[in-house]
């Protein structure tokens, strides 16, 4: 029973990490399903299989429009997206054989479809059901006299979606949020392993460790990030979503700096924070001895910290786990450290903080615990804690300006697609008069979700690529189902479900099982041939050609320009949290800190997100390529030692060992200003400004007078920062081509 249970809770604990939230589960059951009964409803009512293709496309864009967090909502969007459905296909009955009126509304649903984007989900939900409902009476050829069959049809689609979403498959916000929370658990235990292989790991395996470490330090921020999405509406009141806030920050640090310390302890020299966010990044050279027994304490209480991390609050019966937590909090203080080398120590330091990292976690999430076993060093950290958690407070943040006319993204995008829509229809029409809105499809895929001409490309290359793959899978199925209507059916729901189960993974993933289900669908409807699946790759890219047209020349956002606008961003941001940290650090008053460095958080995953065109591997500019690796790479590491700077801030009035040192405030200026001057010359490449190098970080805290006291761990430690942040900011000055002048005397 032992052992089943414990296989039973490894399972769970790698699905939570591989699909944190269960989302793409949920999503995936749920489409499938509601696809799955409205075939089972309609075949009872006696309906023919081309109404059961109709139903089943129905019921998938019923179920993935949806996309409100709140059930309240998302029921109010589903009600209103029936008759939205009608109209649609009213319209298109209607405009059957009036061809070019027709597709004038067509170009006109889709702008608005698009347009409709500015009003949040709903509006998004709606514009899309509108826009797929339409091409769905294209693709079943509907007409006056099909309508009323085809109103049944959407109606038990949409009813069918409402059991799955609300019965069968129900989520909440609250319950997203704990599998979200469990999924960090799970991923922080997965980052710890890798931390423990990367100790153990020999010359000829450091690089493998190293990137596994690198991808658990990914994986655990994104993670993060995706709680921090969902704080809002899963957590009863705001001060309880700070206090989720914070302790989710505290761990991802934690861990991140015990990497660090890590490497700096198995290696000869100091490990540059870079290694941790640069694929490919030299390995600190040499290697230290550590003595066996070290290595054997070290190993011993990595595995201990990862047991911890996972080990449900039910399991805490007894003294065992509490005997593990009291020792690794004992690192907290320096006489528990064992006796080894000063770098070798800073990782015992940072087990320690990592544990405490934990215990907070675990009273954060799971409520109080038993505290009869603890040490003075555990009693010590509870008492930090709990002071920690009467000092958050919930601050508002300022709503940024909003953007008018066709500066505004929906609009632009809106007339771009309409553009590209047209131009599409009219070669569409040109390859196939009967499939030409395979090609309008495209075209409106490759501009969700998109945001500048390089974005749009790679997307239409992606599902280009995928379709191409899904042809080829098509004519094999077609020839191994032939006319087997419900084995057909059967992998329609399968690759329905792996389509959407896969979407956030790969977008060419997605596009081959949309076109392997498309190529059962004309199956079933005896429209299947080799040439229908060539047709459909020919519309494909046609459609993506037509986006990547009407992008480029139609109010275009170029790819250098968005990602200079992001970075700019990003630096912005930086400077932000970096010197609200510095001034309360330096004894100013408290601000919203976490909130600041989720928002550079956000600002880095927008411009990671902006910079894939130019890190493709089909880039053929590899030294660009190479370059916005370097630059996002130096800014995560900026972002690391600025998210620390805020986190040991937020300590300052609660830590008593913690006290604020005015002198940080001056020895700062320096590097606010160059973060300055770099986000000056990205906006403008013709700003006459320069980055000033200058002494260290360190040496501008000398005490001015004799008897004052240097700096002790924690200040010593905000130095470190502080001197890797100045460090990195001198290091993008170099490939953004920041001119550099020595400091005036």
């Amino acid at each position: 029973m032992t052992a089943g249970g414990s296989g039973r809770a490894r399972l769970r604990d790698l699905v939570a990490a591989s699909d944190p939230g269960l989302l793409r589960l949920a999503a995936g059951l749920r489409t499938a399903g509601a696809i799955a009964l409205t075939l089972a409803v309609l075949t009872l009512l006696g309906f023919d299989v081309r109404h059961l293709v109709g139903g089943a496309i129905a019921a998938m864009v019923a179920t993935f429009a949806i996309r409100e967090k709140q059930r309240g909502q998302q029921a109010v969007t589903l009600a209103l997206g029936f008759p939205v459905a009608c109209a649609s296909l009213t319209v298109a009955a209607v405009l059957h054989q009036l061809v070019v009126t027709g597709d004038v509304f067509f170009v006109a649903l889709i702008f608005c479809a698009v347009y409709g984007r500015r009003f949040g989900d709903r509006g998004t939900a709606l514009g899309l059901i509108g826009f797929q409902v339409y091409f769905l009476s294209l693709f079943v050829g509907a007409t006056l006299a099909t309508l009323p069959e085809l109103y049944g049809v959407v109606a038990v689609a949409f009813a069918s979606s409402a059991v799955l979403r609300f019965a069968l498959v129900p989520q909440t916000p609250t319950g997203i949020l704990n599998r979200m929370r469990e999924a960090f658990r799970a991923r922080l235990a997965q980052l710890v392993a890798a931390q423990l292989d990367l100790l153990d790991a020999g010359p000829d395996d450091i690089d493998k460790a190293l990137a596994a470490a690198r991808a658990g330090t990914a994986r655990l921020h994104e993670t993060a990030m995706m709680i921090q999405g969902h704080l809002e509406e899963g957590t009863a009141d705001a001060s309880g979503a700070r206090l989720v806030q914070r302790r989710i920050a505290d761990a991802e640090i934690t861990a991140e700096r015990l990497g660090l310390l890590l490497l700096s302890a198995r290696s000869a020299e100091r490990a540059d924070t870079l290694t941790l966010h640069l694929p490919g990044a030299l390995v600190p050279g040499g290697q230290r001895p550590l003595r066996d027994e070290t290595l054997a304490t070290l190993r011993r209480d990595l595995e201990a910290l990862r047991l911890l991390v996972l080990r449900p609050t039910s399991a805490e019966i007894g003294t065992g786990l509490a005997h593990v937590r009291n020792r690794l909090l004992g690192y907290r203080d320096e006489e528990n450290l064992p006796k080894a080398s000063p770098a070798v120590q800073d990782v015992f330091r940072g087990i320690g903080e990592a544990a405490r990292a934990v215990l907070g976690l675990r009273l954060a999430l799971d409520g109080p615990q038993d505290d009869s076993d603890d040490t003075p060093s555990t009693a010590r950290s509870r008492e930090e804690l709990d002071a920690e958690d009467l000092a958050i407070d919930a601050g508002e943040e300022p709503a940024e300006e909003e953007k008018t006319g066709l500066r505004r993204p929906t609009t632009r995008a809106a007339v771009q697609v309409a553009v590209g829509s047209s131009l599409a229809i009219v070669g569409g029409e040109f390859l196939s008069s009967q499939r030409w809105y395979w090609a309008v499809l495209t075209c409106w895929i490759v501009f969700i979700n998109t945001a500048s001409t390089g974005e749009i490309l790679v997307k239409g290359y992606r599902r280009l690529l995928g379709t191409v793959l899904g042809v080829v899978a098509g004519l094999l199925l077609a020839g191994l189902v032939g006319h087997h209507t419900w084995t057909a059916f059967a992998l329609v729901l399968l690759f329905v479900f792996a389509m959407f189960y896969t979407a956030p993974l790969s977008y060419t993933l997605m596009s081959f099982f949309v076109t392997a289900a498309l190529g059962l669908l004309y199956t079933l409807l005896h429209t299947y041939s080799l040439a229908v699946l060539v047709l459909r790759v020919e519309e494909t890219a046609l459609g993506a050609a037509c986006g990547i047209i009407a992008a480029a020349f139609v109010l275009p956002v170029h790819t250098d320009r968005r990602t200079n606008d992001l970075l700019v961003t990003a630096l912005d941001r930086l400077g932000d949290v970096t010197e609200a940290a510095v001034d309360q650090l330096s004894g100013g008053p408290a601000a919203e800190l976490l909130d600041k460095a989720r928002d550079l958080d956000q600002a880095l995953a927008d411009l990671r997100a902006a910079v894939q065109p130019l890190t493709h591997p089909v880039t053929p500019m590899r030294a660009r390529r190479d370059t916005a690796r370097y630059v996002v790479a130096l800014l995560e590491t900026c972002a690391y030692h600025a998210r620390s700077l805020a986190a040991t801030a937020e300590l300052l009035p609660t830590h008593p060992s913690i006290a604020a040192d005015p002198r940080l405030r001056r020895a700062c200026r320096r590097t606010l200003r160059n973060i300055a001057t770099v986000a000056a010359r990205v906006a403008d490449e013709n700003a006459a400004v320069a980055v000033e190098t200058g002494p260290s970080i360190a040496s501008l805290l000398e005490p001015e007078t004799g008897s004052l006291a240097r700096y002790g761990r924690i200040t010593d430690r905000v130095l470190r920062h502080l001197q890797r942040l100045d460090e990195a900011v001198m290091g993008l000055a170099r490939p953004l081509k920041v001119p550099v002048e020595e400091p005036t005397p």
